[in-house]
């Protein structure tokens, strides 16, 4: 049901290593008993899915049950192992891609309900008048109660129609919104001017073209009539994806030097990425924002501008995802999903369980609405059956602490960071107190820069 497409290609590597073992003394015997313990654990499985099938107390679906099966032995490897069912592989490649069709709109789970986090800026969420914090209750007159099935009911082909039903606060009664479903643009990288000379740059997601449309953005920028003497690269909350991506975006801020090397178990999983000489010498101070929520690819950027000297980081010690997923196709559009490799800075550091640490580290504060300080505390270490960094043990996942109540006399948050999900603007953006102290901190770069030449 799940071999491989390229059966021959792997009968193929079997006869390799059966060949090598007749030359090994005692690889042939091992190999044997290798053979014959997985058979014998075959056989269990076997017998153990006839017997559910036969006496369970109710009807099982095969096929679910080896799914499940299946998706157990993987997820007890590792938090990020996991086999992706056509429906999960298809959301994952929309994910990394550039647009998917439906009403445009940002959600996540609060109080138990699908809420709105933003409209996307002209799409038809955003046109009909769908708010930030509006609750979907209904997709097409049918409840909705976790994230991924209203997600999924509200995608759809452009040009089809979807009611959503939202409840809304100060309005008596919930409100329906008939909607046409369009191509909606991910977009991964936002930009603006804070002031001139000093730009900000928010990368959301490392998709398939983030490194081109930052380098669009960046030249944008760099062409106004003061050209940039600082840049803010905001990570914040960034939860990585493909991994050429990070290569790339680095390699944009980097001549030369290591970007990132990839230790894995085989040859092939094991290389050195390096930077190369770029067309546009981009010399200019840099601070990388980071937090909790900033994690994998993000990791890779900010660890290799750090390492490098070419960026200061701001923020709080990133999420500790050092591990590289590869995704192998096998049949009937079923997917794995394999850790096969951990990934280290230009100066050898595993940020695996660990996360890169800051420069100069902020107080922690939360920036998004919707996540709770317990969330943001969660890291990489706290999940179950985690990879240790190099030379660490393995140790149990904690709990993330609780937080500390506030003060009476506390200062009201900072505008939540959700203004980023809206057009960029430099009004709303600096009272954000990381980008504040961030364009502080270049602006001050450039007083100290005249004094030494002065």
């Amino acid at each position: 049901m799940f071999g491989s497409r390229n059966g021959s290609r792997w009968v193929l590597a079997g006869v390799i290593v059966l060949a090598a073992a007749l030359f090994v003394p005692g690889a042939y015997r091992n190999l044997s008993a290798d053979k014959e313990q997985t058979y014998e654990g075959l056989k269990i499985f076997s017998d153990v899915i006839d017997m559910v099938q036969k006496n369970y107390v109710d009807e099982v679906d095969s096929k679910k049950l080896i799914e499940d099966a299946i998706q157990g032995m993987v997820g007890s490897l590792d938090p990020h192992s996991s086999l992706l069912t056509p429906e999960a592989l298809k959301e994952l490649q929309i994910d990394t891609q550039g647009e998917f069709t439906g009403i445009g709109i940002h959600v996540t789970m609060r109080d138990n309900l699908v809420t709105v986090i933003a409209p996307i800026d002209g799409t038809p969420a955003y046109n009909a008048g769908i708010k930030a914090g509006d609750k979907i209750v209904k997709v097409d007159g049918t409840s909705v109660d976790n994230l991924t099935d209203a997600v999924k009911r509200m995608r759809g082909p452009k040009g089809t129609e979807v009611t959503i039903t939202v409840i809304r606060e100060a309005e008596p009664k919930p409100l329906d919104f008939k909607l046409i479903r369009d191509v909606i643009p991910i977009q991964s990288v936002k930009a603006t001017v804070i002031q001139p000379g000093y730009g900000y740059v928010w990368v959301t997601h490392f998709r398939e073209n983030t490194a081109d449309d930052l380098e669009a953005a960046l030249q944008k920028m760099e062409k106004s009539e003061k050209p940039l003497k600082g840049l803010i690269l905001d990570l914040r909350d960034n939860p990585g994806g493909v991994l050429d991506q990070a290569i790339r975006i680095s390699d944009i801020f980097l001549d030369e030097g290591v970007i990132m090397t990839s230790k894995g178990r085989l040859e092939r999983h094991t290389r050195v990425y390096s930077a190369t000489k770029s067309g546009t010498p981009r010399t200019y101070p840099m601070v990388v924002l980071i937090n909790g929520g900033s994690a994998s690819a993000s990791e890779i950027v900010a660890g290799a501008l750090q390492d490098a000297k070419r960026a200061l980081i701001l923020g709080s010690t990133s999420f500790g995802k050092g591990s590289v997923q590869a995704i192998e196709n096998i049949r009937d559009g079923y997917a794995l999903k394999l850790t096969i490799a951990r990934y280290y800075t230009p100066s050898g550091r595993s940020i695996q369980a660990k996360g890169v640490e800051p420069d100069i580290a902020v107080p922690h504060q939360i920036i998004e609405e919707e996540v709770t300080e317990k969330e943001r505390l969660f890291k990489e270490r706290d999940l179950a059956n985690h990879l240790e960094g190099d030379g660490d043990k393995k140790a149990p996942a904690e709990k993330p602490k609780a937080p500390e109540p506030k003060k009476p006399d506390a200062k009201p948050s900072d505008e939540p960071a959700k203004t980023r999900l809206s057009p960029l603007s430099a009004e709303q953006l600096v009272k954000d107190s990381q980008v504040r102290r961030a364009l502080d901190i270049l602006i001050s770069h450039e007083v100290f820069k005249k004094l030494g030449n002065g």
